[in-house]
């Protein structure tokens, strides 16, 4: 009888153990991922505000060396940072409402199971998932509609994506259909029902995909680069792009900014300006997160339930 009882219990053991070990191995998977993301954070910052003359002799390296914020003193007080940055919060704000209302209204139609061209959209929608036209007919294109150096071309080319929409469509097929056919039987028509009905009930799914699609939009400097000629347009992110990638040690296009002048003489270090920057550009999109993290697993698993 004992010989039974400590076979009955080993299976249980080992499985305990093996639920033990797997554990340890998510805990130190997800240990090396925070490592990953917070160690390059943390030098950001400590580059930033630490000592021109320490980052010079290359002595920081996680935690500040010396104290000192005339990179952010001096990126902040020149205007051209402030028209960037009021351009991206535009481009941004506009973008992001334009992204979620346009794919909701094509996700909406073929959700409903009796519409007579779900079939032939949802082909029309899978061939750019695969096949692109490519930069130069886009190109071509946006020219022939002149939008080139426009507000419009850094919003509509890419607000909808055809994946986006089949994450909708799935979301909003989970809706009980029910809920449908009752607004239709009260005399509510598809618009009725779409607005009052189907978007808030899709509030975890328009919060998650609308933080996704201001992300992106806060991230623009592609189109910006090959469609904008004037650098009153610019976003934020071509800031960065000419501190870093290109090399140019001057905020304004002019050279107007007095940052040289401040490297010359030590106060200044090309390394701490452009982290400095990379900061004052990553904060405001990284305040967001917080407040629409709660929305994120129920808006993409939901979405996910039915293909």
């Amino acid at each position: 009888m004992q010989t039974s009882i400590i076979r009955r219990k080993n299976p249980g053991n080992r499985i305990s153990n093996g639920s033990k070990v797997f554990d340890v191995i998510i805990i130190a998977v997800m240990i090396i991922v925070c490592a990953i993301v917070l160690i390059p954070f943390m030098r950001v910052i400590a580059i930033s505000v630490s000592d021109p003359k320490a980052i010079n002799k290359g002595m920081v390296s996680l935690l500040p060396v010396g104290f000192n914020l005339k990179s952010y003193e001096v990126i902040l007080t020149d205007p051209v940072l402030w028209t960037y940055m009021r351009n991206t919060l535009a481009y941004t704000a506009v973008g992001t409402m334009v992204s979620v209302i346009f794919t909701a209204l094509c996700a909406y139609p073929l959700s409903i199971p009796g519409f007579i061209l779900k079939g032939p959209l949802t082909i029309f929608l899978t061939i750019p998932m695969f096949f692109s036209g490519g930069l130069i007919p886009t190109y071509i294109a946006i020219v022939g509609m002149g939008g080139v150096n426009s507000f419009w071309v850094m919003i509509f080319p890419g607000c909808v994506t055809a994946y986006n929409a089949f994450i909708y469509r799935s979301f909003f097929q989970s809706i009980p259909g029910e809920m449908r056919e009752s607004a239709y039987i009260d005399g509510a028509n598809d618009m009725v029902i779409f607005v009052r009905i189907i978007l808030p009930l899709s509030t975890a799914l328009l919060a998650t995909f609308g933080l996704f699609a201001a992300v992106q939009y806060w991230n623009l400097w592609f189109k910006a680069m090959i469609y904008l000629h004037d650098s009153s347009r610019y976003p934020i992110q071509m800031l960065l792009r000419r501190l870093i990638i290109v090399q140019q040690m001057t905020i304004s296009e002019s050279g107007a900014s007095n940052m040289v002048e401040l490297f010359d003489s030590g106060e200044l270090t090309p390394r701490g300006t452009q982290m400095a920057a990379v900061m004052i550009v990553m904060l405001p999109i990284l305040f967001v997160y917080p407040f629409a993290q709660k929305y994120f697993v129920k808006g993409v698993m939901i979405g996910s339930i039915k293909g």
